[in-house]
This record gives C-alpha cells, sequence and structure tokens, in this order.
C-alpha cells in the first residue's frame, strides 16, 4: 500500500504514495504527557482516561484490561502501551462517541412523556405512488429498532379479507396477516419496550370484525386492551414491555374522514416534489421567516380541520353498527382536529388521545398556538405526518414537532437523506430503545398553568467543541476509483448542529487533496441552548471540481449523549448503514 497508480490515458499513468496512518501532533502531545519513557502504563492510562475523557469512574483494572486487549501492537504489552498501541486504541471501535448502548432514562412515567422511533407507511419498499408493499420493510424497521407501525389497511379485490397498500395509487398489495405475524416476529429483537399499530382504516363492519379476530388470534397474550375505553393516562413504556399496542380512530370516524383523506391523496399526488438530491437535500431551517412561509402557500393538506363534530346520539347509535370487539382493541383513540384546531388541541382531563397534523398543519399551528400544542402534548400524543407531496418518500425536519413536545414524528422509513439521519441520530439515545424522555422542559407546568414557550428565546447553555483531527477507512471500504478515476479522493468534512434555531448550524474544513488519510486538525465550536434538543452531524464528501461533490460518510449523534474526549466516529452511508472502516477521530469539548 506504498504506492498506488491511476491509469490517465492509453499510455499515461499517474503515481501517488500512499499515507501511512500516523497519530496527529496533539495525540503525540497527550501520550509524552501521560506515558514515562515512551511508554504508558495502566495508572497512566487511567489518569488519560479520567482527565481527558473525562470517566471519572475509570480504574487501573479497566486501563490494564485495555492494554492486554492491544498486547499484539507492542512487545512491553503487559507493562503498557506505546505511542502506536495508544493510536490505534483511539482510533478502534473500543472507543465510541457514545456510552455503549443502555437503557438510562426513566421509564415509568406515561408514554406521552417520550419521543417515540415512529414510521410512516411503514409497508412500502420506495415510492409512494408505484412501489410494493410487503413485510419486508416492516422487518427491517423494527430490526433498527422503530417502535411505531403504521399500517393502512382496505378490502382485497373480492371484498372478504384485508389487505395493506397505499390506497388509490398503483402500489401492489400485502396480506395484512403477513404483516401481522412480521411484527410478532421482530417486534422486540431490537427493543423491548412497546410497539404501537397505528392503523389507517378503510374497512366495513364486517372486516373490521375479521381484523379484531385476525389481531387477537396473533398476539394473544402480548396485545394491550385497555380496562376502559376512557383512559384518564397513558401506562408506561415500561409497564408496556413486550406489549403490542393499536392505535386507530374509533371506527365511526373513518367513514366520515374517508372520502376527504383520499381526496386529499389525489389532489397531492399529482403535484411535483423535486424536494432531495440524490443524497439528500440540506434540512431545512427553521429560523426567521421559513415557518411564516407556510401561511400563504395555498397547501390544502388540512381539509379535515373543518369537518363538524356529530351529536352524541348519532354517534351511539353508530356505534351499535361496528364491531364492539374491534373498538375494545384500540388503546390509544385517535383523530384528526375537529371544529377547528384550538378545539383539537383541548385537554380533556378526564380523557387522553391521540391528534394527526400533517407537517404543514403543525408548521401553520406552531406560529399562534405553540404553547397549546405544548400543552396539549404533555398529557396526549401528537403524530406528525409527511405531506403528500412526498411522493419519492422524503422527509421533513423533525425538530419542529420536537420543540413543540410531539411524541410521533412519523417519517418515511424506507427513503433516505438528511432529515432521516436526524431521526437515526436522535433514536440512537437511551441505549436505542426506541423511546427518548423529552426535556423536563417540554413536561413543567408553572405559575398560572403556563407552559414552554417554543417562540422564546432560551439563554446559552454551554458550548460544544469539536476538534475533527483526521479520518481513515475508505481505502478500504471504496473501490479505489470510486471518487476520482485519475487519483486519490480529496476530502472534506462538514460539521455543525441541527436543534432549535439558534443553535443550528453548519460549518466545513479545508479541502485536503489526494489522500484516502485526510488529517484536518481543525477546531470549531457551538454554543448550544437547548442541548436536550442538539444533534451534532458529521458528513465527509469528496471535492469535484467539474461535478457535483461525492458522498462519502455521514454520522448524527445526541449532543446530549456524547461522550467527552477524543473518540472514534464511524461513519455510515447515506442509507444509514455503517461503514465496516470508515470512521474520524474527533474530540468533544463541553466548555
Amino acid at each position: 500500500m506504498s504506492k498506488q497508480t491511476y491509469r490517465v490515458c492509453f499510455c499515461c499513468r499517474r503515481r501517488f504514495k500512499l499515507a501511512v496512518s500516523e497519530a496527529p501532533p496533539e495525540i503525540r502531545n497527550l501520550f509524552e504527557r501521560y506515558s514515562e519513557n515512551g511508554l504508558m502504563t495502566a495508572s497512566h492510562l487511567r489518569s488519560f482516561m479520567v482527565e481527558v475523557q473525562r470517566e471519572e469512574k475509570a480504574t487501573e483494572e479497566e486501563a490494564q484490561g485495555i492494554i492486554d486487549g492491544l498486547k499484539h501492537l507492542s512487545i512491553f504489552h503487559r507493562r503498557g502501551l506505546n505511542l502506536e498501541s495508544f493510536f490505534k486504541f483511539l482510533f478502534s471501535d473500543n472507543n465510541p462517541p457514545l456510552a455503549p448502548p443502555r437503557v438510562h432514562h426513566d421509564m415509568n412515567a406515561p408514554l406521552s412523556h417520550y419521543y417515540i422511533f415512529t414510521g410512516h407507511n411503514s409497508y412500502l419498499t420506495g415510492n409512494q405512488l408505484s412501489s410494493d408493499c410487503s413485510d419486508v420493510p416492516i422487518i427491517r424497521a423494527l430490526q433498527k429498532g422503530v417502535r411505531v407501525i403504521e399500517l393502512d389497511i382496505w378490502p382485497n379485490a373480492s371484498k372478504d379479507d384485508v389487505d395493506v397498500l397505499h390506497g388509490r395509487t398503483l402500489t401492489t398489495p400485502v396480506a395484512l396477516i403477513r404483516c401481522l405475524r412480521s411484527i410478532k416476529e421482530y417486534a422486540f429483537v431490537a427493543s423491548e419496550y412497546p410497539v404501537v399499530i397505528t392503523l389507517e382504516d378503510h374497512l366495513t363492519p364486517d372486516l373490521q370484525a375479521k381484523v379484531a379476530k385476525m389481531i387477537t388470534q396473533t398476539f394473544g397474550d402480548i396485545l394491550f386492551c385497555p380496562g376502559s375505553e376512557s383512559v384518564t393516562e397513558f401506562p408506561s413504556p415500561e409497564s408496556l414491555k413486550k406489549r403490542i399496542i393499536i392505535s386507530t380512530k374509533p371506527p365511526k370516524e373513518y367513514l366520515e374522514a374517508k372520502d376527504t383523506k383520499e381526496k386529499e391523496d389525489e389532489s397531492q399526488q399529482g403535484k411535483a416534489l423535486g424536494d432531495e438530491e440524490a443524497w439528500g437535500k440540506e434540512v431545512p431551517s427553521l429560523k426567521g421567516g421559513t415557518i411564516a412561509d407556510y401561511k400563504n402557500n395555498g397547501d390544502d393538506d388540512d381539509d379535515d380541520d373543518n369537518e363538524d363534530d356529530d351529536d352524541d346520539e348519532e354517534e351511539e347509535k353508530s356505534r351499535q353498527d361496528v364491531s364492539a370487539e374491534y373498538r375494545r382493541l384500540i388503546a390509544i383513540h385517535a383523530g384528526k382536529p375537529k371544529g377547528g384546531l384550538l378545539e383539537g388541541l383541548r385537554v380533556d382531563p378526564d380523557k387522553v388521545r391521540r391528534l394527526s397534523l400533517s407537517e404543514q398543519q403543525l408548521e401553520k399551528a406552531a406560529l399562534s398556538y405553540g404553547k397549546d400544542i405544548v400543552r396539549f402534548t404533555q398529557r396526549n400524543i401528537l403524530r406528525v405526518y409527511p405531506k403528500g407531496t412526498r411522493i419519492t418518500s422524503s422527509n421533513y425536519n423533525p425538530l419542529i414537532g420536537w420543540m413543540h413536545g410531539a411524541q410521533m414524528v412519523a417519517f418515511n422509513m424506507q427513503g433516505y437523506g438528511r432529515s432521516l439521519w436526524l431521526m437515526q441520530g436522535m433514536f440512537k439515545a437511551n441505549g436505542g430503545c426506541g423511546y427518548v424522555k423529552k426535556p423536563d422542559f417540554l413536561l413543567r407546568t408553572g405559575a398560572n398553568d403556563e407552559v414552554f414557550d417554543p417562540k422564546a428565546k432560551m439563554p446559552l447553555r454551554c458550548t460544544l467543541r469539536v476538534t475533527v483531527y483526521m479520518g481513515e477507512g475508505w481505502y478500504y471500504d471504496f473501490k479505489h476509483t470510486h471518487f476520482d478515476q485519475y487519483s486519490p479522493p480529496d476530502f472534506y468534512a462538514r460539521v455543525g448542529i441541527a436543534g432549535v434555531p439558534d443553535d443550528t448550524e453548519m460549518k466545513k474544513t479545508k479541502t485536503k487533496e489526494d489522500n484516502w488519510l485526510p488529517t484536518w486538525n481543525e477546531v470549531f465550536e457551538f454554543p448550544l441552548s437547548v442541548p436536550e434538543l442538539a444533534l451534532l452531524r458529521i458528513e465527509v464528501h469528496e471535492y469535484d471540481m467539474s461535478e457535483k461533490d461525492d458522498f462519502g460518510g455521514q454520522t448524527c449523534l445526541p449532543v446530549f449523549e456524547l461522550r467527552s474526549g477524543i473518540r472514534a466516529v464511524p461513519l455510515y452511508s447515506r442509507k444509514g448503514e455503517k461503514y465496516n472502516n470508515v470512521k474520524l477521530l474527533v474530540r468533544f469539548e463541553f466548555i
């Protein structure tokens, strides 16, 4: 690997010397400070772990274990580490930016106190118009820790059974029973915390009764059924471990909303998108007038806002016409706002429920009713779903939902792009169990029933300093002509924060030319007002003078769970798959 040759033309070749991975100057200085005569003993290593890595509870025995694990790199393996083995340790998988997966949030609060890893149209393999429906994307989502699976259920062609498909489109159906069996098999492989199935129901009462029987027989004792229809507080994730929960509208509401929803879908599907580049358009900013731009954009996604409430007698009559067994299965009652948005956000002290809003409805509501949304989400569940024009299964900025306490920010998990990277980053928190406790300020109620105002400017809480030293691994994970036909790649890194508007920014390193082992040694500082909602974004790209820059990896990490010190940060593909070797050496400091 000392030299590499690139063919320029038939008779001409270029040769490049390939650098060897070496410790950056700051790593050398730290080794000298925490070693003696070129050797870092277990005592020295423990001091480094406590003072630089901020691992206050590190023991000498743990340090000796690290040394023993690197014995193949040093002839002094029992006595300590030399510079090479110390550098290898820092750049290894044993030194990750997040602590080993462990559920550490309080899991005994009501479900409404958590952000929940939520999918949208979970059965689609691709776009929203013509892709196949399958249980495969459901399985993949569950394997990645997704806790909310959405199924659109329709009568099959012969009207005697139930299919899952995106209605009024060219998507090919999959049998509901197949999806339910796959959910049962894979529900708890990544997390033992509850899985919620949200049903978009387009069925007749007799088929609803059939679905009730199907669900009951498939899930048996793991199906959670509430004791009564009116629940005053949601159970906790801890109390619902390894349980399946059904969330849907009471049957009558489907018949009312069905025509409106179908008309809405048809009107949206014809619109052009152009919303994301091949590896993801930049996440839309929430600063300035971006949200306000939705005031007059003419979108009609919220047709259901103006539905009128029917009187109680008609409601009761309708209840008698549908399957009582089907209604009994609904643990989280859902619906769209009726009688105006403010009425939809009204908090009922005797009952909790789930409300669904499109991303556009939420953006509009945030302009005037931000505090009402926060108050609603303290006890009730808010689900936000992508607008109908996202036919390529793109996604939106999830931060506006999280800022207002929305628990179910529903995403197209089969897509990819920067918005989805943020979603994946958020749910790396709390051991990747799919439930992340909301910040305390979104749950508190002050004097006069006052709650957090998402528009209020928050004071500076801390500053995250990020030092990007270097990167490695592309030489092994990519073809040698993947980035450039005629020379080694020219890498640069983008580093930044996704969070509340005042915290959001992106910065960029210099470009290192013709080098598979780019060394940047650049420092960036990010002042943070709401670190609980801040996500660290890191991307690597290869500069291309004549075409669009090539993608070289990305990661997104929850700031509030970053480990201080020098860490090896693995990078992921644009689809969220971890590369075998590509990683960065980065230092994190909170000042």
